[in-house]
């Protein structure tokens, strides 16, 4: 989908996505952050599309599904003969992304060791293939990270200064529990597409789907709320036919999907843990007669920490 489409049709990315098209006629890293299924690397691949490198590859690379011994060789490529087995040159996905994007997802797990050799790339466009010479990197750096990437740079299972080099320029997206009120045209969406995918007529949402779907809090977020689409076109009934005004066949009109809510789901809305920890402080030191000392020792704290 066009990034401006993409924006136009979800009014609640204007704020934290505001900028977003200048930073994509950019060349600066960006990095998008943002629980898993929020739609991450869909933006990121929109932003490759609207950029002045639209017209060249798009490569990804995810760390996370390799080897930490493979990895570097898998990034930077390698030389024949680099190391035994190495019968074939490979340029790597740096290589490969020349005149494009490279994207590199859950950037959060990158290996430790590769973080400076990364930093560098990033930096200053300059690697080095295994076994062989430097050269210069022609690509533009998009990454996409979780939310809890700050706390691994403050933990020291990320470099500070690599994720200020990639966070140039950062946006991160909200999930799906913070957008509620675009359900319905989201769900739309993801319904057309289905429909174009399945070469059938694109279904209408029943109502009582969409009241459970206000309340449910969407730890998948789109990609569960996909999920939950495409499960039930696929395996529900055909669903309830409207006629849309007199003089139509019976059983014409768009079908209405009634999806149910996903097993194990309680019908009450979860609770933030923000709130649930004032509800403990405040028992805790009304257990206490408000002795702060004897409040924290009670919840696991220390006093400072309560």
């Amino acid at each position: 989908m066009p990034l401006a489409q993409l924006l136009a049709g979800s009014p609640s990315l204007a704020k934290p996505l505001a900028g977003i098209e200048r930073a994509a006629a950019t060349d600066s890293p960006i990095l998008l952050t943002g629980e898993p299924g929020t739609g991450r690397s869909t933006l990121a691949r929109a932003v490759h599309r609207a950029s002045p490198r639209g017209a060249g590859p798009l490569v990804e690379i995810d760390p996370g599904a390799l080897p930490t011994g493979l990895f570097e060789g898998e990034l930077f490529g390698w030389v024949a003969g680099a190391f035994t087995g190495a019968d074939r040159a490979s340029e790597g996905r740096v290589g490969r992304a020349a005149g494009g994007s490279l994207l590199l997802d859950h950037v959060e797990e990158l290996p430790v060791g590769a973080q400076p050799k990364l930093l560098r790339l990033v930096s200053e466009r300059r690697y080095a293939p295994l076994g062989g010479a430097e050269a210069t990197a022609d690509v533009r750096f998009l990454a996409i990270g979780g939310d809890d990437l700050a706390r691994r740079v403050d933990g020291g299972a990320f470099r500070l200064d690599l994720y200020h080099r990639l966070g140039v320029l950062a946006f991160r997206l909200p999930p799906l529990r913070d957008r509620r009120g675009e359900l319905p045209a989201l769900a739309a969406r993801l319904l057309a597409d289905l429909g174009e995918r399945f070469g059938r007529p694109a279904p209408e949402l029943a109502p009582e789907a969409l009241r459970w779907m206000r309340d449910y809090p969407w730890p998948g977020n789109l990609t569960e709320l996909r999920n939950v689409l495409e499960r039930a076109l696929i395996l529900g009934p055909e669903g309830e036919r409207r006629r849309r005004g007199r003089g139509e066949e019976a059983g014409s009109g768009p079908v209405r999907l009634a999806p149910p809510r996903p097993a194990g789901s309680s019908g009450e809305r979860p609770r933030r843990l923000a709130e649930l920890e004032r509800l403990e402080i405040r028992r805790a030191l009304a257990y206490t007669r408000g002795h702060q000392g004897r409040a924290a020792e009670l919840l696991g704290l220390s006093r400072k920490e309560l």
